[in-house]
């Protein structure tokens, strides 16, 4: 079997699923992206496992599952904090999502838009 067909195939998934992590908005597009990343990997494991002869047999297998097992996890927590977002923001979009604790006293102007932003936290 020539190696070149899967790791192309591999390359494609892996900037499919890098323009996606860069590019999209919406979280749950996001996360699809990720899984493709971690396709790719998982299909260059297993290519270079059946192609190079290791010294320990079925190596690239082996990390292939630890990698599906890994984003079986990260799908679940993933979907749960979509759904806690989406339960407080009514969206999915990851652009209105705040990084950091903004909750500073000094810049509180006491105008109706913080006290509403200060009850939405709640």
């Amino acid at each position: 079997m020539r190696p070149v067909i899967p790791y192309v195939v591999a390359a494609a998934l892996f900037g499919l699923g890098v323009y996606g992590v860069l590019r999209r908005r919406n979280a749950v597009l996001l996360l699809m992206s990720v899984e493709l990343l971690l396709n790719a990997v998982n299909l260059v494991l297993v290519t270079a496992d059946s192609t190079v002869r290791a010294a320990l047999p079925h190596t690239g297998q082996t990390f292939a599952l630890f990698i599906i097992v890994i984003a079986a996890a990260e799908i679940g927590v993933g979907l749960a904090i979509v759904l806690h977002l989406y339960r407080l923001r009514a969206s999915v979009v990851v652009d209105d999502v705040p990084l950091g604790d903004d909750t500073d006293d000094d810049t509180d102007d006491g105008s109706a838009a913080d006290d509403a932003a200060r009850e939405v936290r709640r």
